[in-house]
């Protein structure tokens, strides 16, 4: 009798940790389509309505509104609902934007369009780092990474798979960037038959755990260099699928097929790194890999920027750095804060959303400036290329402040004896 209970009982743990783990791996699968398949829409969205970079900058940014909105509420809901029903309703949520975005016709609904794609998406981030935070008690590092990892494999492929369907007729009419945005995003809907079918229940430790208060991590000094950290790391990891492919196609006359390959050769570093770098991060500590990755992604910019059209493969190789940075946050902050997980990925990710927002502005605007600067006579071109070379510049300052800024924490807890 006694084997039966424990048999029953190992079947019912399996069950209660096999769709919370299908849920999160699809999910980001489905995030990393969601996210990554922008880099070679932007230049035919920017032709169709007739706009400059300062305007897609201001695209990007405006809509990331729509992250830092759902980063805001969504702790609250989980707090309230669970983290089961927030899941779905994201998932439901971006399908829906897949629909109106087939429809846009003009650069306004297209920006509604899109605000509520990244209402959607931070609704999952925030929902998958939480049960991943609640389901990941060991090795937590190489979990969340893992975790990350089918984010950076759906990347690898997303810009490929929209160029191919963006040419793809059907009944003599071309799928273009709306089509292919309506059939991505309808994948979303997949992953809400595991969060249907699993159970989403806190481990019983964490109800044992005192809960702490947004005032009381306002005091914090960790939160807020996480806060740092995470921004500029998610500035230069995101910039990367939004202004890749721009760059190269305009600076390089790269050819679409080709910057897009580039684009997935960035993910495929990107992926493995996350596949094969989280054990490390676990041996040698959070903080130390941050600064160590997130240096090397910085180094790898400057100097495929500097070689110019030869060293663009460094771009993608800046893909390892930088992939591990967001992960490594996520399990630094599960280990540190273990039982009030969920508001402090809240409160970082919500100001992570206000820098990512201004870090897009930013690109848009160095790019612009900069190209009016050099932009004299019949220098068009030689504008147009110094004002990329500043803007993506700034993707690799980004990875270094968060290098440096990694720096500062690892001095701050060295100190108090608390390293992770």
């Amino acid at each position: 009798m006694s084997t039966s209970n424990a048999a029953a009982q190992r079947q019912q743990k399996w069950k209660s940790l096999i769709f919370p783990m299908l849920t999160v791996f699809i999910g980001f699968f489905i995030f990393g389509f969601s996210e990554n398949v922008k880099g070679p829409a932007i230049p035919r969205i920017q032709s169709d309505f007739f706009l400059d970079e300062m305007q897609i900058g201001t695209l990007l940014s405006l809509n990331s509104l729509g992250y830092l909105l759902a980063c805001s509420f969504t702790g609250l809901l989980i707090h309230k609902w669970g983290v089961r029903w927030i899941s779905i309703a994201s998932f439901v949520l971006m399908a829906l934007t897949g629909v109106l975005m087939f429809y846009s016709t003009t650069y306004s609904t297209l920006s509604g369009s899109y605000f509520l794609m990244y209402v959607g998406n931070g609704m999952l981030e925030i929902a998958l780092a939480v049960l991943g935070a609640q389901i990941f008690v060991r090795n937590t590092g190489t979990m969340m990474n893992l975790a990350h990892f089918f984010y950076g494999l759906s990347s690898i492929v997303a810009p490929m798979l929209a160029t191919g369907l963006m040419r793809v007729s059907i009944g003599g009419h071309v799928l273009d960037w709306r089509g292919m945005y309506l059939i991505i995003l309808m994948l979303s809907l997949i992953p809400v038959i595991p969060a249907l079918l699993g159970r989403f229940t806190p481990p019983a430790s964490e109800d044992t755990v005192e809960r702490i208060s947004i005032k009381q991590f306002m005091r914090d000094p960790v939160i807020w260099m996480l806060v740092i950290i995470l921004s500029f790391g998610v500035i230069s990891e995101m910039a990367v699928g939004g202004w890749l492919v721009n760059y190269l196609e305009k600076a390089y006359q790269w050819n679409s097929t080709a910057a897009s390959g580039m684009l997935s050769a960035f993910f495929l570093c990107f992926t493995l790194a996350r596949l094969l770098l989280g054990p490390i991060t676990d041996k040698i500590g959070y903080t130390l890999s941050l600064i160590i990755l997130a240096g090397f992604s910085a180094a790898s910019t400057f100097v495929a920027i500097l070689a110019g059209e030869p060293g663009a493969f460094l771009f993608a190789l800046a893909g390892v750095g930088i992939a591990p940075v967001y992960p490594t946050v996520m399990a630094l902050i599960a280990d540190r804060y273990r039982g009030n997980s969920d508001t402090a990925i809240s409160f970082i990710v919500t100001l992570m959303g206000v820098g990512s927002m201004l870090g897009n502005y930013a690109i848009g605007a160095i790019i612009k400036g900069i190209r009016k600067l050099f932009e004299q006579g019949d220098n068009a071109q030689l504008g147009l290329l110094r004002g990329l070379q500043a803007g993506y510049g700034f993707i690799g300052v980004c990875a270094l402040v968060c290098s440096l800024a990694s720096v500062v924490l690892y001095l701050y807890l060295k100190r108090r004896k608390e390293l992770l």
